[in-house]
């Protein structure tokens, strides 16, 4: 299933005649980053919980990029009985259209992004260990290659639970 997509600037004139805004990323996104007047509830929130929506008019759902909100199409629009809309391009074309956001960058970064940067550095420090000291640091890159296979097909991620509890993302958790 499709939702209908609008635009910033439609969303934000939607919203002004009482459409609710809903923020569908994990709470550590959330707190670094978001769009002044809208509604936290995680996907996994929704999804598991089934919230009623019932009371509104209208709702708008966002993530960051819109990508996730677009898979996540068919579980959204069984939230609620009233129009339900995808903001096209989320939060980054939010941001685009100069429309207001909330920021707190002395938050952690977010977890993927940690992982990610983590990992890619781990993979070129074993790399390049491997070219000039010894190849046996290559073994330190398929580690972590193959960690990230596990995590793509289990959806467990061991790197990601061990940032978790890095003193950094401790206030995140808080939050």
């Amino acid at each position: 299933m499709s939702l209908k997509s609008l635009t910033p600037e439609a969303a934000r004139d939607l919203m002004d005649k009482g459409a609710v805004l809903i923020d569908i990323r994990a709470s550590n996104e959330y707190v670094r980053e978001h769009i002044q007047q809208s509604r936290h509830l995680p996907m996994e929130q929704l999804a598991a919980q089934h919230v009623d929506l019932a009371d509104t008019n209208a709702v708008i759902f966002y993530c960051r990029s819109g990508n996730r909100t677009q898979m996540q199409a068919q579980t959204l629009s069984n939230c609620t009985s009233c129009d339900t809309y995808i903001l096209e391009g989320g939060l980054d074309a939010w941001k685009k259209a100069g429309l207001p956001i909330v920021a707190d960058h002395s938050q952690p970064l977010e977890l993927q992004r940690q992982v990610q940067i983590t990992a890619g550095a781990i993979i070129v420090l074993g790399a390049i260990l491997g070219a000039t000291v010894s190849p046996k640091f290559h073994v330190l890159s398929g580690f972590v290659g193959v960690g990230l296979m596990f995590a793509g097909i289990t959806g467990y991620c061991g790197m990601a639970r061990l940032l978790m509890k890095m003193p950094w993302n401790q206030r995140a958790v808080q939050a």
